[in-house]
């Protein structure tokens, strides 16, 4: 009997794949680094661990293939209207990323705030100067779009700070660290009261280019805005303008529309712009996470049900 195959896609700690053999003994657990030998045992799987784009074409013409799982939170990227025709469940690393992208997220508000960016800069040409500084991020008011693992966390920690913390999601249900929560048509009624905006977001075709002209002129012109969501989310040409007619103080960027990031892009020239280069959820945790807390529990009940349960993708949302 032809034993049935889980092809890890992905470069993977021995340990870890230790692990999900341990899980099905019964079956072949294929971890190849080269991408030419990977390849046939694509087209013969049943699951897959990591979605890459030079194997499209295999996996979508693999009739055996049942379940995928993403390393990657947004699946924007993935063909999701093939894969719902092949009737393939698709699971997401929605989950692992609360940690490091929460600390990056502070990391950029407090570097704005505080001018970190600006007295690194200043150290590089040896200069002195105070730059003005004086604002400070206590007591202020920080918004939330998208309030997932990655704005739970946010707005956990933004109480350690004495903030008010408004958040945005669809159903408008309350969760505990945010004091008011808004849906998606009430964002002008939010944004005029924030003094931070962040963006945790996927990309959608309801959140693609929310982020224009009319939302940053609803802003305050001392607000800054944080994007680790997606960066077709906001429109790039608007932002920049913005920046430079102050009608914002300032951003933190870690997406963009098209990444890289254009060498000839005003942004990296601007004074009140901080740009890191979609790593805002980098760390050594990550495949860990990924492995243990969400593909392990998720095969465990697919061996029992045919159905992971964890971070499943509804492609009519898209996330």
């Amino acid at each position: 009997m032809t034993k049935k195959k889980l092809v890890i896609n992905s470069d993977l700690d021995e340990k870890l794949i230790k692990e999900i053999q341990q899980e099905i003994p019964d079956w072949q657990v294929i971890a190849h680094k080269d991408p030419e030998k990977i390849t046939q045992d694509l087209a013969e799987a049943e699951i897959v661990l990591h979605w890459k784009r030079a194997a499209e074409q295999t996996l979508l013409a693999n009739r055996d293939l049942k379940w995928v799982q993403t390393f990657s939170a947004g699946v924007n990227s993935l063909p999701l209207d093939r894969l719902i025709q092949n009737n393939v469940k698709l699971t997401s690393a929605n989950g692992v990323h609360g940690y490091p992208i929460s600390e990056t997220i502070f990391a950029l508000m407090l570097a704005l705030t505080r001018k970190i960016h600006t007295y690194v800069r200043q150290q590089k040409e040896k200069t002195w100067h105070k730059a003005d500084i004086k604002l400070e991020i206590h007591q202020k008011t920080i918004g939330i779009l998208g309030v997932g693992a990655i704005g739970r966390e946010t707005a956990r920690i933004s109480k350690a700070f004495g903030m008010k913390v408004l958040g945005m999601r669809h159903s408008g249900k309350n969760i505990e660290d945010v004091d008011e929560m808004f849906t998606p048509d009430q964002l002008s009624d939010l944004l005029p009261k924030c003094d931070y905006v962040v963006i945790t977001l996927p990309l959608t075709d309801e959140t693609t280019g929310m982020f224009g002209k009319e939302a940053f002129r609803q802003m305050k012109n001392s607000a800054f805005l944080i994007n680790i969501g997606r960066g077709k989310i906001i429109n790039e040409k608007e932002l920049i303008q913005a920046l430079e007619n102050g009608e914002i103080a300032g951003a933190g960027l870690d997406v963009f529309e098209k990444e890289p990031l254009s060498e000839d892009s005003s942004l990296w020239e601007m004074e009140n712009v901080i740009i890191t280069p979609h790593t805002a959820g980098a760390t050594e945790h990550y495949d860990e996470r990924v492995i243990r807390d969400i593909f392990i529990p998720n095969l465990r009940e697919y061996l029992e049900s045919d159905a992971p349960t964890l971070n499943v993708v509804d492609y009519e949302k898209g996330y």
